[in-house]
């Protein structure tokens, strides 16, 4: 395996456990220079994660360990690695949260724990540096607990998101324990993959058991609980713990259920009275996406789903920091009247609708040419599922536009008060609609990315399922597949 010419993961994980000492012994919350110096720590993060991401892509390999893992010293195995599905992953991760913070508010700084943050931080980047099966169990299932002791602090029940996350801790440690055991014959157990599939189906809000995300972003602060949603943890479980190992039964269960929730959450969107639960519905439906992918097992429509998955996780975080805002100014959004705060907040009117396009895959948006791959991918399959998809995302468009009507037009805001975005907004809206916007119009990089991430989540399903459904065809499609992913650069 090629090594990374300086221990960025390490650094990356360090940077974030330190910033939450220092918000733990440091200063208050009540200290106005709090915000400004966590930003330097997740400032740091980024800009680490960012050189691990090209230290990677400059040795042209499909994986790499730290130069200095420590944690190898006692488990005798590389622990932390990057390969081509968690290279981008793990800047994204770390841009998500310095996003968050610099977009937080001076009023909202008392409900916002950077503590907390930052030690979800650390665990997620973790995560996302992991692909091993038992100790990536292990970090999924910390990764529930600051949500716990947040809510916590604040006085909020956590009664409904307890019973949830403990159900999925113990069907992920359970389902993984039976494959480590009984695995060790050269046999899968079919029973240890339900239970692991049932783990990240609950954690991805997979229909029944979704009421869990509602209630999250009900009664936690909305930065916390968009940082606990939108890097979609539960997909990376299942690319790293199902994919490579499910039967192709399951992967077609997983494909249903996940189709069920985006018609389900895609119409519970449209008629929701309250900002929080539809930005919530919308989230359900647009992730439910990227699981159909996971069914289709194809290169082109895996990579559909891989691109899916970056484009949403970022679209609707510059969504959700958008609600945000404008809650801290307004209070809770209904969508039961007019708000008409266009003309108070342009900034955030034209961003509002530039993130929630391109989270359907707005043509010139990050998420078109993913949208189009997962589509066509789809196509291949079944014609069917080709057009509810279709169906489900002209859903959550209009779900997008309803909601933009509600909030920024209808009539003239009479209010005194300045209500105008501060520079810290706007240099987030400035960055995320670059990315947005640059990805859509320049999309080669990414694409080729998940491509080849495709190809090697593909390869690692083949040594166990050599009659698996790409394999099938003939030598040409594949082929022909390639150039229809050569073709979407362009």
């Amino acid at each position: 395996m090629s090594q990374l010419h300086l221990p960025w993961l390490e650094i990356s994980i360090l940077l974030p456990i330190m910033g939450a000492i220092w918000a733990f012994y440091g200063q208050s919350k009540q200290s106005p220079h709090c915000q400004r110096h966590s930003l330097y720590f997740s400032g740091a993060t980024l800009l680490s994660t960012c050189a691990a991401w090209r230290d990677f892509i400059s040795l042209h390999t499909f994986e790499a360990h730290d130069s200095w893992d420590l944690f190898a010293l006692f488990l005798r195995k590389d622990v932390f690695v990057i390969d081509e599905l968690s290279a981008p992953l793990i800047p994204l991760a770390a841009l998500l949260y310095f996003l968050t913070q610099l977009a937080t508010q001076s009023t909202k700084v008392r409900r916002f724990s950077f503590f907390w943050s930052f030690v979800s931080e650390a665990i997620l980047i973790m995560t996302f540096s992991c692909k091993s099966p038992m100790i990536l169990v292990s970090l999924l299932t910390l990764g529930v607990l600051p949500m716990i002791f947040e809510l916590t602090s604040r006085g909020k029940p956590i009664r409904v998101y307890c019973l949830h996350m403990g159900l999925y801790v113990i069907l992920l440690l359970s389902g993984q324990m039976i494959i480590e055991i009984f695995g060790m014959t050269g046999t899968i157990p079919t029973f240890g993959v339900l239970l692991l599939t049932s783990a990240v189906l609950i954690r991805d809000g997979i229909i029944p058991l979704h009421c869990w995300m509602t209630d999250l972003f009900e009664h936690g602060s909305f930065g916390s609980s968009l940082l606990f949603v939108t890097p979609m943890v539960g997909a990376y479980g299942t690319m790293r713990l199902i994919f490579p190992i499910a039967p192709a039964w399951i992967l077609e269960s997983i494909a249903i259920v996940s189709l069920i929730t985006a018609f389900y959450a895609a119409g519970m969107s449209l008629v929701q009275r309250e900002a929080r639960r539809f930005f919530t519905y919308l989230f359900l439906s647009n992730s439910s996406l990227v699981l159909i992918g996971v069914e289709i097992a194809t290169p082109i429509g895996l990579t559909g789903a891989l691109c899916v998955w970056l484009s949403v996780s970022l679209s609707l975080m510059g969504f959700g920091l958008t609600l945000r805002a404008v809650e801290a100014r307004t209070g809770r959004l209904s969508l039961d009247e007019y708000h008409g705060l266009y003309e108070r907040m342009p900034h955030m009117a034209g961003f509002f609708l530039l993130t929630g396009m391109a989270s359907i895959g707005f043509p010139g948006t990050i998420g078109f040419i993913g949208a189009e791959l997962l589509v066509d991918g789809a196509g291949q399959i079944s014609m069917g599922l080709e057009v509810l998809i279709i169906l489900a995302t002209a859903l959550n468009g209009l779900a997008v536009l309803h909601a933009y009507f509600r909030v920024f037009t209808g009539k003239h805001l009479t209010s005194t008060i300045d209500i105008r975005s501060r520079p810290a907004e706007r240099a987030a809206v400035l960055v995320l609609s670059i990315l947005i916007l640059g990805a859509g119009l320049y999309p080669h990089p990414g694409i080729s990315s998940r491509y080849h991430a495709a190809l090697e989540l593909l390869s690692q399903r083949e040594n166990l399922f050599p009659l698996a459904p790409f394999e099938d065809e003939p030598p040409e499609t594949r082929e022909q597949q390639h150039h229809d992913v050569s073709d979407a650069h362009h």
